[in-house]
């Protein structure tokens, strides 16, 4: 990549953008060919072999060795040109992905600029940036596979994961697998023992049935800027206290979130707006709105009830 010029180029000093166990600089997405060269890499290696979604990492991109005026891409210098990386990046797997025959593609990327959906997902109203969000599930930095401790955060975490636009499992974990290695400690949900992988089992399947209800929730975002998670106060503007509670949230207008913020909590109070009734996502009784309850929580059991 280097002698065919597919490389960021850096004016003067070392060509280097960040250190990663070595001096290391990003593949130029403003060039045609080096986008080209870098989805053969990814076909070959990935595509051919079933994969068919990309999490695109490091779209920016990051530099922690950084120099705005002596970055030099492609199509430019970096003042007018750098925004628009992340927009080429996405290009390059959308075109190879495409030329596969691939209609139905997705695509997954840290960040984005002006232009970047066009390449990032095929239908018609997916096509843009929604205004929702996501997280790394058990947070990025740290977090110990062994530790009990861990095992709760990352299950009350991995539970509102699966009422947020984008369910995602994400982070570089303890303990390290090697002295000079940068890649964290497994962190599939089977990591994590036999209570965890049930846990993560159930909810998976929870989002499983939501995943209509998050497409037409998406489609609403697009259509009318809608958020994905809203306040309580979005749905019930005339209900004084939704205005006040803020541990809680609507996915969509249908269901009330509450999600798990303390350790060893075993018990949530749950503010029910006015002016409809509820009923929990595990059934129960129905419940009449303007109330505060208090609800059970188990480390299996997040609070979250049904609108009716």
């Amino acid at each position: 990549m280097v002698e065919r010029g597919l490389l960021i180029r850096h004016d003067r000093g070392l060509r280097v953008a960040m250190q990663i166990n070595a001096d290391v600089t990003h593949f130029d997405a403003t060039n045609a060919e080096s986008r080209k060269f870098i989805w053969s890499k990814v076909k070959k290696n990935y595509y051919d072999l079933g994969i068919k979604v990309f999490w695109l990492d490091e779209a920016e991109p990051e530099f922690t060795i950084y120099d705005y005026d002596i970055i030099r891409y492609h199509a430019g210098t970096d003042l007018p040109i750098g925004n628009i990386y992340p927009k080429e990046y996405a290009r390059a797997f959308y075109e190879g992905m495409e030329a596969e025959g691939q209609t139905n593609i997705v695509n997954l990327l840290r960040c984005a600029w002006a232009g970047s959906a066009n390449w990032l997902r095929a239908s018609t109203w997916a096509s843009q940036v929604y205004p929702g969000g996501t997280t790394d599930i058990g947070g990025f930095r740290g977090g110990d596979i062994r530790d009990p401790k861990f095992h709760e955060l990352f299950v009350r975490w991995f539970q509102w994961g699966a009422f947020c636009p984008v369910m995602r499992l994400h982070g570089d974990r303890e303990p390290k697998t090697g002295k000079d290695s940068a890649t964290g400690a497994d962190n599939e949900i089977w990591s994590y023992g036999d209570e965890v992988y049930e846990i993560c089992k159930k909810y998976i399947n929870i989002r499983e049935t939501l995943r209509d209800y998050t497409r037409d929730l998406m489609k609403e975002a697009h259509e009318k800027g809608s958020p994905l998670i809203r306040p309580m106060f979005y749905e019930f503007p005339k209900d004084d206290k939704a205005w006040t509670t803020e541990t809680q949230y609507m996915y969509g207008s249908k269901y009330l979130v509450a999600p798990v913020l303390s350790p060893k909590e075993a018990k949530r109070t749950v503010y029910l707006p006015a002016d409809t009734s509820w009923k929990s996502w595990d059934g129960g009784e129905s419940r009449k709105g303007g109330q505060t309850v208090e609800v059970a929580c188990s480390i299996d059991t997040m609070p979250v009830f049904v609108r009716e």
